[in-house]
């Protein structure tokens, strides 16, 4: 599957340009970065919100086979204001999406993230069910990107699949991160699971590994054909207890719903 992976150069774009190429995508790099040593025409160094550099990436790729995907991982990683988170993750949603209506690209694979639930508190069993409470306006930004996602699976019947990523890291670092740890390995499962899925129209899957101590229902992924491997358990004897862990613990969003993350919106 020939697949543009946005955000290439970021800690999760390293991560599955190298994966999915392992697993026979033909995967091309999109960054504001330059590329890396070895990946030639196969990358290229362009602001994903630019609406006419975006459009020109497809029409190049059109003519050297055409293009049947997106991994759309490029955006502000953490909070910020949010006329930038909006601009960051939403505007740049919308402007891949209307390059791959106009060349003819039927499916996109969404980085959301689990801040878009973040305040949510914390069940036995987080479901994809509950409705949208974002922690911040990064978490504000994902569920509008989810929404605009929603809204061109209806109007284009483009297949659009939203993770909603938890802690992604080589180990996890936290108490709360046994519940929300996605290794590596899962995520290349994941995202390849969600690229070669049949039809899987407008879906959300929760991106965590199979965590012994997990909250979050990972049905919904296995039905698209994910199947995590990985278990932060492994780890559980050699992260320390914090005075934080019981505060982080009690939303799914952990620090990102506590004060600590207060801020206007101007």
């Amino acid at each position: 599957m020939r697949t543009l992976v946005t955000g290439a150069a970021g800690s999760i774009g390293t991560v599955l340009v190298s994966g999915l190429t392992d697993r026979g995508h033909d995967v091309f790099g999109l960054d504001r970065s330059t590329a890396p040593d070895g990946y030639g025409d196969r990358w290229y160094t362009v602001d994903v919100t630019d609406t006419d550099a975006v459009d020109a990436v497809f029409a190049d790729l059109g003519r050297s086979g055409g293009l049947d995907a997106v991994v759309h991982l490029a955006g502000i990683p953490d909070e910020a204001s949010l006329t930038d988170e909006l601009h960051s993750h939403v505007v740049s949603t919308a402007t891949l999406l209307d390059a791959m209506v106009a060349h003819g690209v039927g499916r996109i694979v969404y980085a959301s993230s689990n801040h878009a639930v973040g305040r949510t508190p914390r069940s036995e069993l987080l479901t994809t069910d509950v409705r949208p409470r974002p922690d911040t306006f990064y978490g504000v930004a994902k569920v509008a990107a989810e929404a605009l996602l929603s809204l061109y699976a209806d109007r284009h019947a483009i297949d659009a699949v939203a993770l909603r990523i938890g802690s992604f890291l080589p180990q996890p670092e936290t108490r709360r991160g046994l519940s929300t740890w996605l290794s590596h390995d899962d995520a290349v499962r994941m995202v390849h699971a969600a690229l070669v899925a049949p039809d899987p129209g407008y879906a959300v899957i929760y991106g965590v590994s199979d965590n012994t101590r997990g909250w979050w229902d990972l049905g919904p992924g296995r039905t698209l054909g994910y199947e995590p491997q990985d278990d932060a358990e492994a780890f559980a004897d050699r992260i320390p207890e914090r005075d934080e862990d019981d505060v982080e613990a009690g939303h799914v969003g952990g620090p990102f719903a506590t004060e600590r993350y207060h801020r206007p919106a101007r």
